[in-house]
């Protein structure tokens, strides 16, 4: 006897998703659909390779920084390499094996630097890149994210500052020239010859404060350099270098600071030559330093001069142009105190600085041996 066939649940249940199954499907597209969202959106380029170097995904951004589509990308089916860093800027061929970019996937590390690619027109550009490895779930690497962005004006701007403080130094050295220049001609006939060697000597100070800026593009000097470049004349033309004992951290100076530092260093040389410590064989300088936190953020420099084992020293009948440099100038420019105590064993200068705000770099001290 024949029985009609009945349809069975589970074939409907087949020819209908759940609704469990649904909402997944429709979450996981809404997620891909967000994400696509902020990746071209970003104005970062950002390429995804995968275990063989090949481009596998690259948003808007990268698109456009290198010339080429996704679609170009995916189908030349080669390592990325070999499209956009294929070559040196002066036309080698740039092998797979020297490029820092994929150096991240084969070694497992995060690989940050520049390079210069080539876009799709065959011309050259810098970028700034970052490369780290992609991991699955037991942390073996399966490919790499690469993020990149032309700093082409970044270069630009660069050269151009460079440019302008070359030119900067260039009228500082001729300004200082030119001085010396109307010095030599207004000392002319004098018979005052120990005026004219002092004059000199502050100016070759006030270059050798420049130099010290130059070296960083005026941005900052370092307490360690206006130091040793403010005692090197006398440093130098001693045998003995135990004369001196330099003691403290380093620092980056506002170029202010610097210049008048340096100034008041070798006022303070001057007269130990002349008169103090180093104008005996067994007489010893010793410059310490430290640096302590202010309420407001910044920090201040503490500097003592202290001179040893020198003839007997008893106070001037007068200031001169070395003193009020620093009693006076340090204190009004940088609402610092300075002192000098003209003690009979030696010269004993205590200078309190706070130090002037770099600007946006902000101060950095460098933490290492006291020098």
């Amino acid at each position: 006897m024949s029985q009609s066939r009945q349809p069975l649940q589970s074939d409907h249940a087949a020819a209908t998703p759940p609704t469990t199954l649904r909402r997944g499907v429709e979450q996981l597209f809404e997620t891909e659909r967000r994400l696509n969202a902020v990746l071209n959106n970003a104005s970062v380029s950002i390429f995804l390779m995968d275990d063989r170097q090949h481009c596998i995904y690259m948003n808007r951004a990268a698109e456009q920084l290198t010339g080429w589509t996704l679609d170009e990308v995916l189908a030349r089916d080669c390592p990325l390499h070999d499209i956009v860093h294929h070559t040196y800027p002066d036309g080698r061929p740039f092998p797979l094996e020297e490029c820092a970019i994929d150096r991240a996937f084969p070694e497992n590390n995060q690989e940050r630097g520049e390079e210069v690619f080539v876009h799709r027109d065959g011309s050259f550009f810098p970028v700034g890149f970052t490369a780290s490895p992609i991991r699955d779930d037991a942390t073996n690497v399966i490919g790499t994210i690469i993020e990149v962005r032309d700093i082409s004006e970044e270069k630009a701007a660069a050269e151009r500052q460079r440019l302008l403080i070359d030119e900067l130094n260039h009228r500082v050295k001729n300004t200082l020239a030119t001085v010396q220049s109307i010095a030599a001609q207004t000392f002319r006939g004098t018979t005052d010859k120990a005026m004219r060697t002092v004059f000199d000597a502050r100016m070759v100070a006030l270059s050798n404060a420049h130099n010290v800026l130059v070296e960083d593009n005026w941005e900052s000097a370092s307490l360690h350099s206006v130091i040793e470049r403010a005692l090197a004349p006398h440093f130098l033309a001693e045998v003995d270098g135990h004369r001196f004992r330099l003691q403290g951290p380093d620092a980056r100076l506002h170029p202010k600071v610097a210049v008048t530092l340096a100034m008041a260093l070798h006022e303070l040389m001057t007269n130990a030559a002349k008169y103090g410590s180093l104008s005996v064989p067994e007489g010893r300088v010793v410059v310490n330093w430290t640096l302590s936190d202010l309420k407001d953020g910044r920090q201040q420099l503490d500097l003592t001069w202290q001179e040893q084992d020198g003839p007997p020293v008893s106070p001037p009948t007068h200031r001169g142009f070395g003193s009020r440099l620093i009693e006076r100038q340090l204190p009004m420019e940088f609402d610092g105190r300075a002192e000098i105590d003209y003690a009979a064993s030696g010269v004993v200068c205590t200078l309190q600085v706070p130090m002037t705000p770099l600007g946006w770099v902000g101060q950095a001290i460098l933490k290492g041996p006291a020098a």
